[in-house]
């Protein structure tokens, strides 16, 4: 009996390091600017405690948007308005010209990518040739990027416009579902969980939305402007906003659960915030970094970053990845902020990083696209 008991344990052990190695592998990918459907920044590999750079190729104009990461294809948009897909090596594969300006982010899903322009167009864009499948044209221009969900075995685009519509679009054929209307503008890509589609604009108000029925399951007011998507977790919305606050909201509650606010001052959050299991982390305008508790908001620690902060932060389980408007990247500790490591790109950086397989990809404002990877 002995032997078959070590049979067993070894089985046994050799299927749950399989399962390990095919959870990573599919946590590797970063499909989407803010790494999940959640919106959370949040990745589940240990980011690099000391950096050098693999390769920078310059893309053209300013890049605005954030990289997103699949299968070893990089995609990002550029300000002169084209789509370009690299190799993690840094070869580009191919390029796509859009009618107009990309500063939405991509999101890469079923071997398609999802990206819209400031004509108003959005584009499903064949991952591995780079031609367009379809098309679908709103009334104005898209600053959001695409977020999923699946229903009944279908794939759902959300994405909100300039013409203060949020849209549902069936993705496999760019047909529009529903649309949903806000009151102002809608720049930042939505936040879904639980069925739910959530997220800010310049109306001023936390939107909530039923992504099967594309009706309001609560519109709360936050008096201004959001310019930054929100982080879902477990039915709280984190969220930065234009008077210097950040606030927990328990969205099916219509309830705020804290609110933090920025002393004597009110500086504008247009970061998404990370969310770990008891923090949350975002940049200010402020030219801070600040770490929240994620229970009650109260201020754990905050770090001087030199320059305004508009690019989204990573976490992993010990550090925070930071980009200011001077184009530093810094590291820094969880839990005091302490600095690990800094590193200069010498031009601002807008969009969000990404973080896959090891490799660090940032866009800057010069229309380079940077990879690092650990010292």
């Amino acid at each position: 009996m002995k032997p078959c008991s070590e049979y067993i344990k070894r089985v046994a052990w050799s299927f749950l390091l399989c399962l390990c190695v095919i959870s990573n592998a599919m946590a590797a990918d970063w499909v989407i600017s803010r790494g999940n459907q959640r919106l959370q920044g949040v990745t589940s590999e240990l980011l690099p405690t000391a950096v050098k750079r693999e390769w920078v190729v310059t893309l053209g104009k300013e890049i605005k948007a954030s990289p997103v990461v699949y299968k070893q294809k990089v995609v990002i948009g550029t300000a002169d308005g084209e789509v370009f897909c690299l190799t993690i090596s840094g070869k580009i594969l191919w390029r796509f010209k859009t009618e107009n300006s990309v500063e939405a982010s991509a999101l890469i899903l079923n071997n398609r990518v999802y990206v819209g322009d400031l004509s108003g167009n959005l584009y499903a864009i064949n991952l591995n040739s780079g031609k367009k499948i379809w098309k679908f044209t709103a009334d104005n221009q898209f600053m959001s990027g695409a977020n999923w969900s699946v229903r009944n075995g279908k794939t759902y685009l959300l994405i909100g416009n300039y013409d203060y519509f949020l849209y549902c679009i069936d993705a496999s054929n760019g047909k529009q579902v529903w649309k949903y209307e806000a009151k102002n503008y809608l720049n930042a890509t939505p936040a879904v969980e639980n069925g739910f589609a959530v997220f800010g604009g310049c109306d001023g108000s936390l939107h909530v939305v039923n992504i099967g029925t594309g009706k309001a399951a609560s519109v709360n007011p936050l008096a201004t402007y959001v310019a930054g998507s929100v982080a879902l977790d477990k039915g709280i919305a984190y969220v930065g906003d234009y008077d210097g606050k950040v606030s927990g909201f328990v969205y099916g509650n219509k309830r705020s659960k804290w609110a933090f606010s920025l002393k004597d001052r009110e500086v504008p959050f247009v970061a998404a915030p990370s969310v770990t299991k008891y923090r949350v982390l975002i940049g200010s305008k402020d030219r801070f970094l600040y770490c929240l508790n994620k229970s009650n908001g109260k201020e754990m620690w905050k770090v001087n970053m030199g320059n305004p902060v508009e690019s989204s932060t990573i976490t992993d389980v010990h550090n925070v990845l930071a980009c200011n408007m001077r184009g530093d990247l810094m590291l820094l500790s969880l839990t005091k902020g302490a600095k690990v490591w800094t590193y200069s790109l010498g031009s601002p950086v807008v969009g969000n990083p990404a973080y896959s397989n090891g490799r660090l990809f940032v866009g800057t404002y010069n229309g380079k696209l940077y990879c690092l990877t650990q010292k």
